[in-house]
């Protein structure tokens, strides 16, 4: 029996899951948020009803309070038969009739999956009343049970299509936070919502645009199968059917056969069943099943005789409609996340993970078409769709020819196309495309509406997203259309269109949102619209002066009212300029725009404008401020683009656009270079080409700047044309990809240069380009940083883009094999027979391309519980918990005690805990610093219960987890944290520890904490990590180092690549702008600053780790909030977690190293020095690893006793560069060559010994003149006789030893003379 959300049972294909949500299914019960699966029994069952079946259904003589039902959920699952039922947390499923062998319903449950959630509010259910009907006004709000805990009630809380205000909260419902991520994990197809207060089934749509109290009957596309479903219900319902319910207080309300339209009966905002069909794949209907809200329990045996065969028979309905498989035509696998749609009904759905998919409709005829990327759009048509059993269709999808080109000589050229779905080969389609029917002015909420509502109807082709917000806080957001939103296809160009850059010109906002409802309702069915989906990733900004629209005038012809933002500065003059020093502030929306320019490789892009009717393209201004043709390197192209918008608008081609207001003006075919026409610096278009890949031009798109609404259609007639063709230019020129001719990977930030042509473009992540060019023959360069450069000759024609593909090879200075130049070894550890190693290779490339970290967290279980903080005793139990039920991967270590002996602990996760594995990197998060910030602390909490929900249920994770050591140090400051206080956003209580020393400036060699000492001597000073995490509070950045100041900072790129990594993958962080309280002025350039820069100061922790501890560290500021609101916990993990995640990534690449001399055997201690800075050393067992930044970088090996070893290494974006060193024996002594030094030696001790022979012969000659001398003295003095006899025999030798002396040399000597 398995627990928890994450608990989800294998699903087979073709079995449908049917959510019955607040569900009187087979027992009557209420539970505090607890569900239950049943699923398909492997075993047969028999028939036969039992004496005791009505026993089996259930007791209805009471209600059941929380501890009773989890017991009673728990015995449920648990008297199933085998296979039959399993127990989640949020809800029952009774399997009564199964087990008595019912045949309609065991045949039923064969054939579905029925989830049971008996309470989405138990905290409502307990401050009920049995036998309050809710007839009553005097209760004070929430005192009846209806909202929840926090006083929301949850059927308005949900997001709405037509919501009036800013997206709904759920930090105070997270009821409704937990209901949408069941739903979006799961493909549910029915569903049923159950109420009480009257007797009828609602349908949607729930509530109207114009939110009118009642009466609006507020249509969904599937108006048709939801009267269906309410009718399937309610006819079956003794008193629903007869719609006249007679309720106390409404005696004479009545509903036609039972049920209703939910906005026609009354206005619901935030409803439960819209959100449903809005934003999931699912049809759900509200079901109010008696008059009395809560009903006496002696009540409770009726109403399930009233409603159990409606409740059976709705979900038989579940298998109504279309239902079948969308296949590769190749391969025969199903295909996941195609669209099928249906034609006339404006609503589609996905496949499940099979490729399986349930459409539900009414009996009729269809025309059903399923699309995916990569694939061949395939519609059937004429399919009868009968009363009963859905009818089964099959798609087998061709696909299209999307794999990497290889690398030839010749360049090829490839067009696009797309097949018209069952339309004869040669034949000319009559298709006519459908045109948009939105025709009026939006502002800012009418406008968020609209976006919201296309991005909720073509959830398969759509994305809506925000760059950031105005200076008045309006979000400025971007529709992203193509058949795969959210990802960058490799090889596949991405365009933009902006509109709105000055407030009071409205012309290019509308005409973006009508280009929305033109691609959105033509895709798939149109050749043009859908080849250029297909082939396209087009992002439209339909405003990016939303402050300033709301200040300007309809009618407006040439005023300035709204033409700047918020702060008075116009937009289109704040960019930087390559002439013009801009000196008036950067401002918000400039550098939300900016941001995302630089984050997306954009190919092309206009920036639509009013007041005149031209294409401007660039340059803008010139070196003397005057107006004057500015030609920009590709002069040509920009006047090609620019034509192919202006000759599809008659007005604009003839050049003349503005007679009456400008007389005198005269655009040559309707285009003009920006500084001949007037001198504009600081425009948006010059950066777009100067600072990014991207080619932009400005388009004036009428005289009036604001003009009335009755005039929209016709700009909308006139720019169509325009607007679909200046698109298809992006696929004009050369495109392709750069390989490396190793391992055949692109290559990050390679150069595109044409000869003559001064402006290079650079490769995007999997070594995709694009370069526009006219038509002619060009020589293309493609150059790397340690590659050799490849040129080629490429003829560009006008059909199509030409695709050319280079594969460079390594330069010689970048060789890792140097040993015959005496550099040592250097070589790729790969071992390709190793199958799991390529495999977690290729895992840290999937998760390193754009949205593999979002694969990863859908994949993953993630029912946390993020709703309060926890004290240091919570904490210590909380770890100690997770050692408890994972003690396979875990080991919780106490590194030290703080001042007021409060453990410090540390959690290791990982295969092997406590276990030293030197070849894998090591990694830790350390937050809690300051007391008063425990955001970073409830993170890491959540990520240790993340890892280890999911290890060896989520592949990715598990391999994480296997192959890195993973250290979690959650509360550096235990003292502190017990002291500060929940919402005390800016207090510093707690922020030191209990002798009042802020730890963050204690990381000194003579550090004087007990926690500081603890960090520096137990982790620290192992010198064992690759990368350190700290988590902090008062703002939204990330900071690298230094804390001090200093003048240069070693490895300065890879440390600020780490901390951007980590600011880019949140979603607010990397914009800039923290906008806290007192600092909303506050601008950090990609959310990242060297901490010096930021709050300057000594003995920080990051500090300390890279100058002593060898381990780059970022510090990452969570909120603004020092200590926020627990009800933001869940918003801050969602914020925070791909963040984190990236760094579990990240680990694994950079340079991983093996050092060991020609015997093989392991060297270890050696001094690995990178970029002549930088020094690591290498482990037990000869292992290194270090943290760069992608490019070419330089590595000196040292080891005593060994030769020193220079290589150098190319380190990739997305994979770990791997290089074997190899030392030979020193063959340098005092730093000169062995044989130099053995010759001049051998020449030295034969120097030595030649003369040591010629002093002997002279001291020899020496010696003779005294013995003589001797001889003589005894003949004359006999008194000498026995001394000279006793020197002859026994002190003979005290004399020799003196025989290489001068006769003067000593005292002694000196004195024996003087003797005689």
């Amino acid at each position: 029996m398995a627990s928890g959300w994450d608990a989800r049972p294998p699903w087979r294909p073709g079995r449908l899951p049917l959510l019955l949500c607040l569900l009187l299914l087979l027992q009557l019960l209420r539970s505090p948020a607890r569900a239950a699966h049943i699923k398909k029994a492997e075993a047969t069952t028999t028939t036969t009803t039992s004496a005791g079946a009505e026993e089996d259904e259930g007791q209805f003589d009471r209600y059941y309070h929380e501890e009773e039902l989890g017991s009673a959920l728990r015995e449920a699952a648990a008297a199933g038969p085998p296979g039959l039922a399993r127990l989640f947390s949020i809800g029952s499923s009774l399997a009564a009739g199964y087990r008595r062998g019912d045949p309609r319903l065991v045949r039923l449950l064969n054939t579905t999956d029925v989830y049971v959630l008996p309470s989405l509010n138990p905290d409502g259910f307990e401050r009920a009343r049995e036998g309050d009907c809710g007839l009553g006004d005097s209760d004070p709000p929430g005192a009846s049970g209806r909202d929840n805990s926090r006083g929301r009630d949850l059927n308005r809380s949900f997001p709405d299509q037509f919501s009036t205000g800013e997206p709904p909260s759920l930090d105070d419902v997270p009821e409704v936070r937990a209901l949408i991520e069941w739903i979006r994990r799961n493909k549910f197809v029915l569903s049923g919502n159950l109420h009480g207060g009257s007797v009828v089934a609602s349908y949607p749509f729930d509530d109207s645009p114009e939110h009118k109290a009642t009466g609006v009957y507020s249509k969904t596309s599937d108006d048709e199968v939801f009267r269906y479903l309410a009718k399937a219900y309610a006819s079956h319902h003794p008193i629903m059917k007869t719609g006249a319910p007679h309720c106390p207080g409404d005696e004479d309300e009545t509903f036609k056969d039972g049920i209703t339209n939910g906005a026609h009966w009354y206005d619901v905002e935030g409803g439960m069943q819209d959100y449903n069909y809005v934003w999931a794949n699912c049809f759900e209907i509200t079901l109010e099943l008696s008059c009395c809200k809560y009903p006496p329990a002696s009540q409770l045996r009726q109403e399930w005789e009233n409603n159990r065969e409606s409740l059976i028979t709705l979900i038989e309905k579940v298998h109504i409609g279309v239902e079948g498989f969308v296949t590769d035509s190749v391969t025969g696998a199903g295909l996941e996340n195609a669209t099928i749609s249906v034609a006339g009904i404006n609503h589609n759905i996905t496949t499940g993970r099979f490729g399986d998919f349930h459409r539900l409709l009414v009996p009729g005829t269809y025309n059903i078409t399923a699309v995916l990327t990569g694939y061949m759009p395939l519609t059937v048509n004429n399919i009868i769709v009968k009363e009963g059993p859905a009818t089964k269709v099959n798609f087998p999808l061709r696909p299209t020819v999307a794999s990497v080109i290889p690398d030839t000589t010749e360049a090829v050229v490839t067009a696009s196309t797309v097949a018209t779905p069952n339309s004869p080969p040669g034949t000319q389609s009559t298709h006519q495309p459908i045109q948009p029917q939105d025709f009026h002015h939006h502002h800012f909420p009418d406008m968020e509406i609209f976006l919201r509502r296309f991005a909720n109807e073509y959830p398969n082709i759509t994305r809506l997203y925000s760059l950031g917000k105005s200076v008045e806080s309006r979000e400025l957001y971007v529709m992203e259309i193509s058949d795969n939103p959210g990802v960058h296809e490799p090889g596949e160009p991405e365009f933009k269109y902006i509109g709105n850059m000055h407030g009071n010109e409205v012309v290019g906002r509308e005409l973006l949102l009508n280009l929305i409802e033109y691609l959105c309702k033509n895709f798939g069915t149109d050749p043009e619209v859908t080849d250029l989906v297909l082939n396209t990733r087009i992002h439209l900004m339909p405003s990016m002066n939303p402050d300033g629209y709301e200040k300007a005038q309809e009618g407006d012809l040439v005023s300035v009212i709204g033409r700047n933002n918020s702060n008075n500065f116009d937009l289109n003059r704040n960019f930087p300029d390559q002439f013009v020093q801009i000196t008036e502030p950067t401002q918000p929306e400039t550098i939300a725009v900016m941001s995302w320019m630089k984050t997306y490789p954009f190919v092309l892009s206009a920036n639509l404008h009013g007041g005149t009717l031209v294409v401007n393209y660039p340059f803008d201004d010139d070196e003397q401020g005057i107006a004057t043709y500015s030609k920009s390197p590709d002069d040509a192209v920009f006047q090609q683009i620019a034509l192919s918008y202006s000759k599809e608008n008659s007005q604009m081609f003839q050049g003349r656009p503005c007679k009456n207001m400008y007389p005198n003006e005269y655009f040559p075919h309707g285009i003009t270079n920006g500084a001949s026409w007037y001198n504009v610096p600081g425009g948006m278009q010059d950066w777009n080409y100067l600072q990014t890949n991207c080619f932009e031009v400005t388009i004036e798109l009428g005289c009036v700047k604001y003009p009335f609404e009755k005039d929209l259609p016709k700009f909308w007639a006139q720019n169509r044309r325009s607007l679909i063709q200046f698109m298809k230019q992006v696929h004009q020129g050369v495109k392709g990809f750069v390989l490396d001719a190793t391992d055949g990977r692109g290559i990050l930030n390679a150069t595109i240069s044409v000869a003559e042509i001064n402006h290079p473009v650079t490769t995007y992540k999997n070594g995709d380009y694009w370069r526009l060019l006219v038509p002619g023959t060009y020589k293309i360069t493609a150059s790397a940083r340690g590659y050799n450069p490849v040129t080629k000759n490429v003829t560009v024609k006008s059909e199509g883009a030409v695709q050319v593909n280079f594969t460079l090879v390594r330069s010689s200075t970048d060789s890792n094999n140097e040993s015959k130049k005496g550099k040592g070894d250097s070589a790729d550890t790969d071992d390709v027979s190793d199958p799991t190693t390529k495999e977690f290779e290729a895992l840290i490339k999937d998760l390193s391309a754009e949205n593999g970290l979002e694969r990863l967290m859908l994949r993953s279980s993630s029912n946390l519980a993020l709703y309060r903080y926890h004290s240091y005793k919570d904490l210590s139990e909380f770890l100690r918990g997770l050692v408890m039920n994972y003690p396979l991967i875990t080991n919780l270590t106490n590194l030290g005690q703080s001042a007021e002996y409060r453990h410090i602990w540390s959690l290791e996760i990982s295969n092997k805990p406590n276990v030293s594995e030197p070849e894998e990197p090591k990694i830790r998060f350390v937050a809690g610093i300051h007391g008063n910030a425990p955001v970073g602390t409830e993170l890491l909490l959540a990520l240790a219960e993340f890892l280890c929900l999911n290890y060896k249920k989520n592949p990715a994770v598990t391999q994480l987890v296997d192959r890195t050591r993973i250290v979690i140090v959650p509360s550096l400051n235990p003292d502190g944290r017990e002291k500060a206080q929940e919402k005390d956003c800016t207090s510093k209580t707690g922020q030191t520890n209990a002798r009042g020393k802020d730890l963050d400036t204690d990381f000194t060699s003579n550090a004087s904490q007990p926690e500081t000492k603890a960090i520096i001597e137990n982790l620290i000073q192992k010198q064992d990590f690759s990368l350190s995490v700290a988590l902090d509070g008062g703002s939204v950045l990330v900071t690298y180092p230094y804390d001090k100041p200093v003048q240069t900072v070693e490895n300065k790129e890879t440390l600020k690549h780490l901390a951007s990594l980590y600011a880019n993958n949140h979603p607010s962080m990397h914009m800039g702008q923290p906008s806290c309280p007192n600092k909303s002025d506050e601008n950090i350039p990609g959310g990242v600053m060297r901490g010096a820069e930021w709050h300057s100061h000594l003995g920080s922790m990051k500090d300390y780790s890279v100058t002593y501890g060898h381990c780059p560290e970022i510090t990452v500021y969570t909120s603004c909030c020092y200590f926020p609101s627990a009800a933001q916990l869940p918003s801050l993990w969602a914020e925070n977690k791909k963040s984190l995640l990236s760094m579990l990534v990240e680990v694994h690449k950079g340079v991983h190293g093996f050092v060991k001399d020609k015997t093989g055997k392991p060297i270890s201690k050696a001094v690995i020095v990178l970029n002549e800075g930088i020094k690591v050393h290498t482990k037990d067992g000869g292992y290194f690893h270090v943290l760069l930044a992608p490019g070419v970088h330089n590595i000196n090996a040292i080891a005593d006793g060994y030769q020193q070893q220079h290589s150098q290494v190319f380190v990739r974006h997305d994979a770990a560069s791997s290089v074997v060193i190899v030392f030979d024996t020193d063959n340098r002594i005092f730093g000169l060559p062995r044989e130099l030094v053995v010759t001049v030696s051998g020449a030295t001790m034969s120097a030595l010994i030649l003369t040591a022979c010629i002093i002997w012969c002279i001291c020899s000659i020496k010696s003779n003149r005294h013995k003589d001398g001797f001889h003589r003295l005894r003949q004359h003095h006999d008194e000498y006789e026995d001394e000279i006899r006793m020197m002859s025999t026994g002190s003979k030798k005290s004399l020799l030893s003196h025989e290489f002396q001068d006769e003067t040399d000593t005292e002694e000597e000196t004195l024996y003379s003087s003797k005689h």
